[in-house]
């Protein structure tokens, strides 16, 4: 995987709309096209990758600490958005986009800075227009659960094929 660090390193649209989700995301994976640059900024890259399904491994650095020292929860808002929004996009036909609604996430333990963290995303429905997923970030060693999501996804239809 490489990361894009100026626009035109970035796929285009029609790039995107010649591939199902799916096969982006592993086009992605496999270094066909880069990754975004908020997963560099956020230290996170894709760990595993199905239909339905999307796991991120990210570590926190001092550079997502909040004044208090603790790590701030914009990493695991972003985090969590990532892994959701992707394994519904894991379900979009070719010639779709989409884009995140809304999420919700619950802060359940402190995540040391760091640590070792899978964000796991899991698709509950994938319809014509909408998709919902599930997610959460967990310790890669001991398991321990830090935060839970939820998100709904808009499914565009840009090009028929």
């Amino acid at each position: 995987m490489f990361t894009a660090t100026t626009p035109d390193q970035m796929p285009d649209l029609e790039t995107t709309l010649s591939m199902s989700g799916l096969e982006f995301m592993q086009a992605m994976q496999d270094g066909k096209v880069s990754r975004p640059p908020i997963s560099a900024i956020m230290d996170y890259s894709l760990e595993e990758l199905e239909a339905g399904k999307v796991v991120f491994r990210g570590k926190p650095t001092f550079h997502h600490t909040n004044p208090a020292g603790g790590v701030h929860g914009g990493w695991y808002g972003t985090l969590l958005d990532s892994c959701m929004s992707c394994a519904v996009m894991t379900m979009t036909p070719k010639g779709s986009v989409y884009t995140t609604l809304e999420y919700k996430v619950n802060l359940l333990g402190t995540i040391p800075v760091g640590a070792d963290v899978l964000a796991t995303g899991e698709i509950d429905h994938a319809g014509r227009t909408t998709g919902v997923a599930r997610g959460k970030i967990t310790d890669a060693v001991s398991g321990k659960l830090y935060a839970t999501g939820s998100a709904t996804c808009l499914i565009m239809k840009l090009r028929g094929d």
